[in-house]
């Protein structure tokens, strides 16, 4: 599986970085959404938009749900931005959506610079919650 879900990363960075290049930084988030969405889904993906995932109580509790920019073969977590650059609140929140999902693997894309940015974040199911 974490073959799998390294190709799929890969293809949505090649596929981002090819929007970035042809569309340039300079346009609203949702237009990079728009367009990253189409093209993974003319490559035969499943790549849902602003798609509801749950977020749960360490319980198990459900608590409500985010949307997130876009949910690409019921694995990624894809958090659009068309920002001057990324920063640690940006990351703190895909890592939030991870987390209370319980996902394990997201990108964070930065249409918004000259430079397009991306970062692969991945969560170890193993990991411990934190200690109070």
């Amino acid at each position: 599986m974490d073959g799998e879900v390294k190709r799929l990363c890969d293809f949505i960075r090649q596929t981002a970085c090819e929007i970035h290049c042809y569309l340039k930084h300079g346009h609203l988030e949702k237009v990079y959404e728009n367009a990253l969405a189409h093209r993974l889904r003319k490559a035969g993906l499943a790549a849902i938009q602003q798609h509801a995932l749950n977020v749960y109580d360490e319980d198990g509790t459900l608590l409500g749900n985010f949307a997130a920019d876009l949910f690409v073969g019921n694995t990624v977590v894809v958090e659009l931005k068309a920002a001057r650059a990324l920063s640690d609140a940006h990351a703190a929140q895909l890592l939030g959506y991870l987390r209370a999902a319980r996902l394990e693997h997201g990108l964070l894309c930065n249409f918004g610079a000259p430079r397009f940015e991306i970062r692969k974040y991945a969560l170890s199911s193993t990991q411990e919650p934190p200690a109070f």
